[in-house]
């Protein structure tokens, strides 16, 4: 028996209020309808096929490689959706899991589960149902004596007996493909909405529905405004969270940490609130991140802490020490053991073992040797006008505050520059470079000031 899977995800997400289609919106880092092609990852990815609308050219575009996309032209329900679904699948396919491309909260066991009771039951198909206490717009599951399901009746055609039962269907079946190729032939139209509704095929199948009650009701919630987004995205902050906890992971408030999926952390590592860990980023064990710490693309090796941070596809050593009032901008790369301080941006930059910038500095497009230290106020001057350019500062050196380099410049193994420098040419190995005008006093200037400012006061200092 080969299983294959239709994502119904054609609809036009009206109440979104968005250019956006409603399944692109993202949660936890990934494409709504993401979620829901992990959940099915069982199923080989060229046994899926996902509906999309007019407007879905975007979809192929994070959906699993393989993957089939079918376009309904046409709007006409969900029953429709699924026929244009069918006609895509391959031949092969004999049971159709069917899910909507808008409920991200389901989980892979679910579906296996699914798949399992409908192949051991050998109803012409299995529906995944939900308990909830407050039904709401869901459509309402009729059983009969036996327990098997007699039909779904929409909220809006509903009578009021039929919305007073609390099962509702979670929009996820798994099909006879024969029987529910046939059934669907046979739906009209004849509802509130006059399109063809797929739990309108269920009574015509030619066999018994049955249905698996999901233990967690979660899963059947649907995305349909922005408000529905973020009651989903903190479900899922809430899974992803756990299972960071479970791992190993110390949250004093898991609340206030944001973790996009795909992120890793180690064991033993704490997570500050205010800690939001985005894209591919990854932390190593024994960290300390946060409180206000930012990391998107970043990894972070074993024993650094990050305060007060914003990190941007960089990378940082282990045992190094960032911020507070940090930015690490792309290409920056600390090894083991650096620091960078308070008020420090770095973009493109090499930060040697033990090395150290620790305040008011920017740092761009540089390479800093191990165990150098960057003193307060020093700016590399990369850019002309037209191109950037680099800094090399060797390993050994001590910069003095308020130092300009600029670039292209070379400063030596073991080298020192005065404060208040303007480096603009190459310091040789153990060298000083001092690059600024030399200091003039001028004896009694203060009192020689007051006095001339009293005369002009006074009207006797003319032609003075």
């Amino acid at each position: 028996m080969s299983t294959g899977a239709i994502v119904l995800a054609a609809g036009h997400g009206t109440r979104m209020r968005s250019a956006l289609p409603k399944v692109l919106h993202p949660l936890a880092g990934r494409p709504m309808i993401a979620w829901v092609m992990a959940a099915l990852a069982d199923i080989p990815a060229p046994r899926c096929v996902v509906v999309v609308g007019p407007e879905g050219e975007a979809v192929p575009g994070v959906i699993p490689d393989g993957a089939r996309v079918a376009v309904q032209e046409e709007r006409l329900g969900t029953g429709h959706a699924t026929q244009v679904g069918l006609a895509a699948l391959p031949a092969e396919v004999t049971t159709v899991v069917v899910a909507c491309g808008d409920t991200p909260l389901l989980r892979p066991g679910l579906i296996r589960a699914l798949v399992e009771e409908h192949e051991r039951g050998g109803c012409a198909a299995t529906m995944v149902t939900a308990i909830l206490d407050d039904a709401a717009a869901y459509g309402r599951v009729v059983r009969d004596a036996a327990g098997l399901v007699v039909r779904v009746v929409e909220a809006r055609d509903a009578s009021p007996s039929e919305l007073a039962i609390p099962e509702i269907n979670a929009g996820l079946y798994a099909f006879d493909r024969r029987a529910l190729d046939a059934a669907l032939a046979g739906v009209g139209r004849d509802n509130a909405q006059g399109e063809v509704y797929l739990p309108d095929a269920l009574p015509l199948l030619g066999g018994p529905v049955a249905a698996l009650v999901s233990p967690d009701a979660d899963v059947v919630h649907g995305v349909n405004t922005r408000v529905d987004l973020a009651e989903c995205e903190a479900v899922l902050q809430d899974r992803l969270r756990r299972e960071l906890m479970l791992g190993g992971v110390t949250m004093p408030d898991p609340t206030r940490v944001w973790v996009d999926a795909g992120v890793t952390v180690g064991q033993d590592t704490v997570l500050w609130p205010g800690t939001m860990l985005r894209g591919g980023t990854r932390v190593g064990a024994g960290c300390e991140i946060g409180p206000d710490a930012v990391l998107a693309d970043t990894v972070v090796e074993d024993g650094a802490r990050l305060v007060s941070v914003h990190a941007h596809s960089a990378r940082v050593g282990p045992g190094c020490q960032v911020g507070p009032f940090a930015y690490l901008r792309p290409g920056t790369v600390l090894a083991e053991g650096a620091k960078v301080g308070t008020y420090v941006e770095t973009k493109n930059a090499e930060i040697g073992p033990g090395a150290k910038v620790p305040h008011l500095s920017y740092m761009g497009d540089v390479s800093i040797g191990a165990g150098s230290n960057i003193g307060a106020g020093n700016i590399t001057g990369n850019y002309d006008g037209f191109r950037k350019h680099r800094t090399e500062i060797g390993a050994g050196v001590k910069t003095g505050s308020d130092c300009v380099f600029v670039a292209p410049v070379r400063v030596g193994d073991g080298a020192m520059t005065g404060a208040g420098s303007i480096i603009t040419g190459d310091v040789p190995d153990g060298a000083l470079g001092i690059a600024r005008a030399r200091q003039s006093n001028i004896e009694g200037f203060s009192a020689k000031a007051a006095a001339r400012a009293a005369r002009a006061a006074t009207g006797h200092d003319a032609g003075a």
